[in-house]
């Protein structure tokens, strides 16, 4: 599939006519083009924030595979899952990026599991700075989910003394729980909401593994907007995951590659932050849950009053909206929280559609998340835990393989208790 991408005011020579043109940071003329980014472009600048050159190129490229990631519906593609995307990106320093494009090409193969080609040319966005430019003060930047990881790690960041910059990637159902979340911290965290508003003509996919990427970039965007920033120096920001999920192991062999998600697995996460080094963009992406379960994220943050009051509040469902703004109960991350509160000693009152999993029937103890995970701790118990972790851990640039397989050990813990406590066989 090939997409051709840039600012509306720029023309591509492009031999097959069926490609794609999606209009970055404006709406498309017709109903055969696509478009992404004209909110989050006007967002920043109605904030009066002023990134660096850079880092709107690299929202560019974020823009652009998010929206192929919409587009390319997998169930068309010859083995019903990878896709071919071939992309032309309008950017400001096409020299550099093009210089960088075989180490995209491969950071997204993993994270997506498809095939990227991607070149880019002259006449990317790049905004004039506003007049009365904002330098916020603040010494860090949170991405924000409304999810609980990310809870906990903003409460924990602010009783430890920190004020992040809170940037949220604006989703369906959950953009006013990102916002009282920031607004319950300290005396109120400045708080920055976007949203690529990526929107292809036709059918969508729903599988959207590529949307770590764009929530990274936004955060990014941020950082390069702080005052710190603009002196010189390095701008932490936090990715609060916990590492079971940010892992997240194939349970089964048929859930290989990026059928399990891996929007903050360390492997993406180095490679993301090695393009940042090679653009010169002074950020370090930074997890501090990286070897904690779920489970210890609540038992260990540092406010545990305001957490109590807040956790069920937050979303962690996979299918949150297919489910009219409910937590399923059964899909793999409603399972981790589930057993997260299990651990955690705190009744779970979350409202779940599918409550009782050791029912055994298609929607409950037979559904393909609840079986599965109860294939990974059978496999555990009779094989031995790295012999099913088997490759998830081996790559190169993940070290702490020891740490991280005693921690997934930690994990599967949780979860068999969960499903012990509900009679899941």
């Amino acid at each position: 599939m090939k997409l051709l991408c840039g600012p509306k005011s720029i023309t591509f020579d492009a031999e097959d006519r069926s490609a794609l043109r999606v209009i970055l940071f404006g709406q498309p003329a017709n109903r055969d083009e696509a478009s992404a980014g004209a909110a989050a472009g006007n967002g920043i600048l109605r904030a009066k924030l002023g990134p660096a050159p850079r880092a709107w190129d690299l929202l560019s490229l974020a823009l652009s595979v998010v929206t192929a990631d919409f587009a390319g519906v997998r169930d068309e593609s010859p083995d019903g899952w990878t896709r071919q995307f071939d992309l032309e990106i309008a950017v400001s320093e096409p020299d550099f990026w093009n210089g960088q494009r075989e180490a995209i090409a491969q950071m997204l193969s993993f994270l997506t599991t498809d095939t990227w080609k991607i070149d880019f040319r002259d006449g990317g966005w790049i905004p004039a700075p506003p007049r009365k430019l904002v330098q916020p003060q603040e010494g860090c930047v949170l991405l924000l989910s409304g999810g609980l990881d990310s809870l906990v790690g903003a409460i924990d960041l602010v009783a430890g003394g920190r004020k992040p910059l809170a940037v949220s990637q604006v989703v369906r159902g959950d953009a006013e729980k990102q916002t009282s979340f920031a607004s319950i911290l300290g005396s109120g965290l400045r708080h920055l909401q976007l949203n690529h508003t990526a929107n292809p003509p036709g059918e969508e996919e729903s599988s959207q593994r590529a949307r770590s990427l764009i929530f990274l970039t936004f955060g990014v965007l941020a950082a390069t907007t702080l005052r710190i920033y603009q002196g010189g120096d390095v701008v932490p920001l936090f990715v609060c995951e916990n590492g079971f999920i940010a892992i997240n192991p194939p349970l089964t062999g048929g859930r290989i590659g990026s059928l399990s998600t891996r929007t903050a697995h360390p492997e993406f996460l180095f490679r993301f932050q090695e393009l940042l080094k090679s653009a010169g963009l002074r950020v370090a992406i930074h997890n501090p849950y990286a070897e904690a379960t779920k489970g210890e994220m609540l038992q260990r943050c540092a406010i545990q009053k305001l957490l109590k009051v807040h956790a069920v509040e937050s979303t962690s469902c996979g299918r949150y909206q297919r489910f009219n703004y409910t937590h399923c109960g059964r899909c793999v991350p409603c399972q981790v929280r589930r057993a997260a509160f299990l651990a955690w000693g705190v009744p779970d009152e979350t409202e779940y559609v599918y409550g009782p999993l050791g029912k055994n029937d298609d929607e409950h103890a037979r559904f393909d998340d609840v079986r599965s995970v109860a294939m990974a701790i059978q496999q555990v118990r009779s094989d031995g835990l790295e012999r099913w972790i088997g490759p998830a851990l081996r790559y190169p640039r993940v070290r702490n393989t020891g740490n991280l397989i005693s921690m997934i050990g930690r994990g599967i813990g949780e979860l068999e208790a969960l499903h012990r406590q509900l009679g899941v066989k």
